[in-house]
């Protein structure tokens, strides 16, 4: 199992450590099994999949920005995509190997949160996919200017 670490410079918060029932009592039923026991919401499910305001997508489990709207993109995979995350640091990425397939699994650097996977098919600039799934995200849009 191979995990990738923030660069050198990088600043990443605390990792936060909390037991199972913490987690399970902060966060919905749908949320834990996503971000704390590795599953994956059901395609075309999460409302964060249409979101088009500006503004951050963060850790539902921590808080921690993890992918900025200015990177989102529509893949028509049904979850939200982004080409790339807030930071260097914000995500770090593991080999998946669960159902006998060979995936990238993407969790948040701060609470290993499970976000979801990162696939070489997106668009420029990165050519990256981060495919996320939304009950593992809380969007915080931007203040709008009267």
């Amino acid at each position: 199992m191979t995990t990738t670490k923030p660069s050198l410079g990088a600043s990443v918060a605390a990792k936060v450590q909390k037991s199972e029932a913490e987690w399970r009592q902060e966060l919905s039923p749908e949320a834990f099994a996503v971000a704390r026991q590795h599953g994956t919401e059901r395609a075309f499910t999460s409302p964060l999949n249409d979101e088009k305001r500006s503004g951050m997508f963060n850790c539902v489990c921590c808080g921690e920005a993890v992918f900025a709207s200015a990177t989102k993109f529509d893949s028509g995979t049904g979850w939200p995509s982004f080409y790339a995350p807030a930071s260097a640091a914000s995500v770090e990425t593991q080999e998946d190997r669960k159902f006998f397939m060979r995936r990238t699994e993407v969790h948040c650097a701060r609470c290993d949160g499970h976000l979801g996977h990162v696939f070489p098919d997106g668009p420029d600039p990165t050519g990256l996919r981060y495919c996320i799934n939304g009950a593992a995200l809380a969007f915080n849009p931007e203040p709008t200017k009267d």
